[in-house]
């Protein structure tokens, strides 16, 4: 059983439920507007809040559907940026200006990728280019107001699990809410065919997509120490420690935390204090120390760890993802 993360919340869940609950009411009779962009939109999002890979998702779709010859963008929120309008990103910007996801993507994808609050708007300002091409939705699947062509799914077996609701636990939306999607990916390996099971036994009968996630962790000689701000930073620390690095040091910051001097005096301290021979990261958590990761190379080597997805038969799931938005169309 998956351990409750805040039992604390869990007398909030009934109310949080209940919001769930009016959102789909307000979608039903129209009072929330679902609205269309000229051209098709396809969704990648998860049910639980953070760490269930969907950027290396996007980023992996993006160079595939690229890869057939198709025109592909990117819309996102822009999480933790400064301004509010609707900006095509700078692939030499800053996570302050256009928030550590899209920047990313927008560096690993090679594709444009626009952010803004609403993400219609984002897709209007994508969209002007009047050129057809297909809108890949950055964590899209509870954001309804956008009309999709295709929802994928991320989803692992704590989706299933005992794992609560927000905020108590980390499930946005119960597990009946996979039944939105037209495609479900799940992580491959061991545990793949018992989770595809659990599926099928709950109903499920669209295609079933199998990822790997691979982490690509630079050579350091000696012990290293691992910092990162994301949602789940004890998977980075084991993926660090799978790749066969010693970890001399483990910090942990909040996700999508945007990074000051002090913390990288922090993070020094504690590498220098256990006898690291270099210091480690995420993509996402350079991205947003911007200028400062310098301040961290002044000390010690800084290295980057990437992680990638890819997709099982890869040009069997393009074929049909392709075949889905025609016939959309």
């Amino acid at each position: 059983m998956t351990a409750i993360a805040r039992p604390a919340l869990l007398p909030l869940v009934p109310l949080y439920r209940l919001g769930l609950g009016l959102r789909e009411l307000r979608l039903l009779i129209g009072l929330e507007p679902v609205r269309r962009l000229r051209w098709p939109v396809v969704s990648v999002g998860s049910l639980s809040a953070g760490g269930g890979g969907k950027t290396p998702m996007t980023i992996a779709l993006a160079r595939a559907l690229s890869a057939r010859g198709l025109r592909v963008d990117v819309l996102s929120r822009g999480y933790g940026r400064r301004g509010k309008a609707a900006a095509r990103v700078h692939p030499d910007g800053t996570a302050e200006d256009f928030g550590d996801e899209p920047l990313l993507i927008a560096r690993e994808a090679g594709v444009p990728v626009y952010v803004a609050a609403q993400r219609y708007e984002a897709g209007l300002l994508a969209d002007a280019g009047h050129a057809p091409v297909i809108h890949l939705l950055d964590d899209g699947f509870q954001h309804r107001q956008l009309h999709r062509d295709v929802n994928i799914l991320l989803l692992d077996a704590n989706d299933l699990s005992a794992e609560r609701l927000l905020p108590a636990g980390n499930l946005r939306e119960p597990a009946a809410a996979l039944h939105r999607a037209n495609i479900i990916a799940i992580p491959a390996g061991d545990a793949a065919a018992s989770l595809e099971s659990n599926l099928r036994f709950r109903g499920w009968q669209g295609p079933v997509w199998r990822v790997h996630r691979r982490m690509e962790a630079p050579a350091c000689k000696g012990r290293v120490a691992a910092f990162c701000g994301i949602a789940r930073p004890e998977q980075f620390f084991a993926g660090l420690e799978a790749s066969g690095l010693m970890l001399a040091a483990r910090v942990a910051f909040p996700d999508h935390h945007r990074y000051t001097a002090s913390d990288l005096d922090q993070v020094q301290a504690s590498a220098l204090a256990a006898g690291a021979e270099a210091i480690i990261t995420t993509e996402k958590d350079r991205v947003r120390m911007g200028a400062l990761s310098k301040r961290l190379a002044e000390c010690l080597p800084l290295r980057t760890a990437t992680l990638r997805a890819e997709i099982e038969n890869e040009a069997t799931a393009m074929e049909w993802l392709e075949d889905k938005i025609k016939a959309k169309k």
